[in-house]
């Protein structure tokens, strides 16, 4: 490839980060000055494709036929276009002032994992609402006129539309760094970054420069998203592309960091650019595919950018623990009456297939609801207790499943051989991944366990001979005395089971304790001896063991597997489950798994629009049980003992 070719896909790297920098840099507003976690940005970002496409096809026309009397026709025309893709950017941002104040404002006082919990609610009800205005189609927007065409660029050609986007992202960067540092809403902003409370106590409304910077925030992510109008088409899968682009920008930046942000999407952009414009080339005799790599270059950058520089490029180091100082009750077992409901849940399960003939979807539906508690089950092993907050567990449930399944049909082995063999394939994988992952803390943390998600992820998609590439693996079943679903679902009860009360046993273990010091006080930890370090990668590797044998369990179930079980969606799945059933009790995941899958499978069977339905459902709860499910109950429960204790002292 010639010194053109580079220069032409350096310069689609420059266009390509000027947009990704757009919404980047409203999510690093919105976390510095909220502390929120904004999964539904990448939401705000599709909605400003779409309210861009929807103005360019109806109202520019008479705008432009206005401006046409003061401007020639082609320039009204330009002008239109760009004044049409400016207002979708405002428009996304009183939708997301609209938000703040009806949704975000209840929540701010609640634990962030619970406000990415709500956040994540949004992601389907603006997914399910954009269905229901624009439908499932893909739309192409129109040329910008006047910049349809393209330049010559040392014989190439290269479209001049991108040549003003490059222009846009630095343009952007100065509008807010004059803003920022020269303005008095810029000085509110970075105090609130600093201290929000002493921002509060000098007379400043809290409430009202958070719509302010969560409306600014998301009018640059619709900004960013309307510029991409005449490049791509806007289509329903935007929002979860361009979040996880957009998390992986703001770290390697450094959280907070507006000239990291712009640095940091240069960078992920220009080697991506590289990455295509490089090719295929032979290294030692094997062919190696740089273009491929385009998958998954981010989370490398990520990745190393990380283990070398943990606050990102241009970002500040974070003093603060591993996990919040909150005060946790201490986990318990429960006492006679939680033990005998526990007999008697098990006494259903047991029973439900000879209940059950007459629907044998139940049977299934039980055994996609186990598989689910346990996958639930082991992350709470890590988040609860251990404050290790992972965005990408289902990497492990997917290594689990297709462990098994080419166990299966590559080596031979019986499925009873390899449901013990996955699990160990699971730990071995996540053994690296945590003598990395534990040496940070808090969203570095998390994003770093997503960035090894997504290598696993973007190996397993890739590797067409050994796994199958996109098209996964089929033909997983287990042995014949299996094949009957009653069968497996006494298998799966039994391995679940077991699971489940191994987990719990841990957690009263001495390697329990020893994880929940370390979440509550690293330096108390380490003055006791305890190998803060060693204790967490253990636990670690202990839960990726057991979320890999409920990957496998998965795999037999289904017949067949692809990379959809490593995806992003199942790892916020687990992370919703173990939430909504509540972070700090044992039952907690469980409720949370069963309520959460069962819920979604029957809205998808009823309705169109079940994403909606669903994030409705899912807000609705974390206001009602701030403290999830199973942990709101917990709380009740104890209160009304408290009171009974009471009552009877007043009496005698």
């Amino acid at each position: 490839m010639d010194v053109a070719s580079y220069l032409v896909q350096a310069l689609n790297g420059l266009a390509a980060a000027s947009s990704l920098f757009l919404v980047a840099a409203g999510l690093s507003l919105i976390f510095g000055v909220t502390r929120i976690v904004n999964f539904a940005h990448g939401s705000f970002f599709m909605l400003g494709v779409y309210v861009a496409y929807a103005l360019v096809s109806h109202a520019a026309p008479f705008v432009s036929a206005g401006l046409s009397v003061l401007l020639g026709e082609v320039a009204s025309q330009t002008a239109a276009y760009f004044l049409m893709l400016l207002c979708a950017g405002l428009v996304t941002g009183l939708l997301g002032a609209l938000v703040e104040v009806w949704v975000l404002r209840r929540i701010y006082k609640a634990p962030e994992l619970f406000q990415l919990l709500a956040t994540f609610a949004l992601v389907l009800i603006i997914q399910d609402g954009t269905l229901w205005l624009w439908g499932a189609q893909d739309l192409l927007g129109p040329r910008v006129p006047g910049l349809g065409g393209a330049v010559d660029i040392l014989g190439r050609r290269f479209p001049s539309y991108d040549l003003v986007l490059i222009a846009i992202g630095p343009l952007v960067l100065l509008v807010m760094w004059w803003s920022l540092q020269r303005t008095r809403f810029g000085v509110l902003v970075r105090a609130a970054t600093q201290d929000r409370e002493m921002l509060g106590a000098l007379g400043v409304n809290p409430r009202h420069l958070f719509t302010a910077v969560f409306a600014l925030g998301c009018a640059l992510a619709g900004l960013g998203g309307a510029l991409q109008l005449p490049r791509e088409p806007a289509h329903l899968g935007l929002d979860m592309v361009t979040i996880g682009d957009a998390f992986v920008v703001v770290v390697v930046g450094g959280m907070g960091s507006i000239p990291g942000a712009f640095v940091a999407a240069l960078l992920i952009a220009e080697i991506k650019a590289l990455c295509i414009a490089v090719g295929t080339v032979d290294i030692l005799g094997v062919s190696f595919a740089f273009s491929k790599l385009t998958l998954v270059a981010e989370f490398l950058v990520m990745a190393v950018v990380l283990m070398i520089r943990p606050w990102g490029l241009l970002g500040r180091p974070q003093n603060a623990p591993r996990a919040s100082t909150e005060q946790v009750a201490p986990l318990t077992l429960g006492g006679t009456r939680t033990q005998v409901a526990w007999l008697l849940v098990g006494a259903a399960l047991l029973t439900l297939p000879l209940l059950t003939t007459d629907s044998p979807y139940t049977l299934v539906l039980a055994i996609d609801l186990m598989i689910a508690a346990l996958f639930a089950a082991s992350l709470h092993f890590i988040m609860g207790p251990a404050g290790m907050h992972s965005f990408g567990h289902a990497a492990y449930f997917g290594v689990g499943a297709y462990a098994a399944a080419l166990l299966v049909l590559r080596a031979g082995f019986s499925s009873e051989a390899a449901l013990l063999a996955a699990p160990l394939v699971s730990a071995l994988v996540a053994a690296p991944i945590a003598w990395f992952a534990v040496r940070l803390s808090g969203v570095y943390l998390a994003m770093l366990t997503l960035a090894f998600a997504q290598i696993v992820w973007s190996i397993c998609f890739q590797w067409d001979d050994f796994t199958g590439g996109s098209n996964g693996v089929t033909g997983v079943w287990p042995s014949a005395w299996l094949q009957d679903k009653t069968a497996y679902y006494w298998l799966v009860l039994l391995l679940v089971t077991l699971s489940v009360y191994a987990l719990r046993r841990m957690l009263m273990s001495p390697l329990g304790y020893a994880l929940r010091a370390s979440r509550d006080s690293i330096g108390r930890a380490q003055a006791m001896g305890l190998n803060v370090a060693h204790v967490q990668w253990l636990g670690f590797v202990v839960a990726a063991g057991f979320a890999g044998l409920a990957g496998a369990l998965f795999a037999f179930s289904k017949g067949s597997i692809s990379p959809d079980v490593l995806g992003v969606r199942l790892s916020v799945d687990g992370l919703v489950m173990v939430m909504l059933g509540g972070l700090h009790t044992l039952v907690g995941p469980l409720v949370g798994a069963v309520t959460f899958t069962a819920l979604q499978d029957s809205l998808a069977r009823n309705t169109d629009y079940w994403r909606a339905v669903l994030g409705a459902s899912m807000l609705l709860m974390v206001w009602l049980f701030p403290q999830g499910i199973a942990g709101s109950l917990q709380a009740l429960w104890q209160r009304a003992v408290i009171a009974k204790a009471s009552n009877k002292r007043g009496v005698a």
